[in-house]
C-alpha cells in the first residue's frame, strides 16, 4: 500500500513538517523543518556548513535511523478543521544533492507506516476524524 492521490497532493502542498529523531541516549527530539516529498522518499536538509551539526543530522549519523514526521495544518478553528499525515520511517546517512533549498546535505527518509486524517478538509462533526493507516514497502532497486 502507498499514499493515495489525495495524500500525495497534500504532502506536495505543505512546506513544513515536524521531524522526530532519537539521540544516542534515547531522548526523542522533534524540530520543525522544511521537507520535500518526491513521491517515494521524504528529503530533509539544506545548505550551509551548520546543517551537518544539527541534532537531527547528528542523531542519524550516529546510527539512530528510526524517525517520525508529521505534516499537518489547521484549516479552520470555527468550525474546527484539522488534517494531516503522520509517518514512521527510516532515515539514511546524509548525502550531497540539490534540493528545495538548493545544493546541500540531505537525509533521505523511506516511509514504513503512515496515518492520515481528513484529507478532504471537512469539519470534525460529532466524532473525531477516521484515520487511514498504510504500510509502505521499500521501493525495489
Amino acid at each position: 500500500m502507498s499514499f493515495t492521490d489525495d495524500e500525495l497532493t497534500y504532502l506536495r502542498s505543505q512546506p513544513l513538517c515536524r521531524l522526530a529523531t532519537i539521540s544516542a541516549g534515547d531522548q526523542p527530539d522533534v524540530v520543525p523543518t522544511a521537507f520535500e516529498f518526491d513521491g517515494t522518499y521524504f528529503w530533509v536538509g539544506g545548505s550551509g556548513p551548520s546543517v551537518a551539526t544539527t541534532r537531527k543530522f547528528r542523531n542519524v549519523v550516529n546510527g539512530q535511523y528510526a524517525v517520525a514526521l508529521v505534516v499537518d495544518d489547521l484549516v479552520s478553528i470555527e468550525p474546527f478543521v484539522a488534517r494531516g499525515i503522520r509517518v514512521y520511517g527510516r532515515a539514511e546517512q546524509p548525502v550531497d544533492r540539490i534540493g528545495m533549498v538548493g545544493p546541500g546535505l540531505y537525509m533521505r527518509i523511506t516511509p514504513t507506516i503512515s496515518w492520515s486524517w481528513n484529507m478532504s478538509g471537512e469539519p470534525v462533526g460529532d466524532t473525531w476524524y477516521e484515520t487511514r493507516r498504510a504500510t509502505h514497502r521499500p521501493p525495489t532497486p
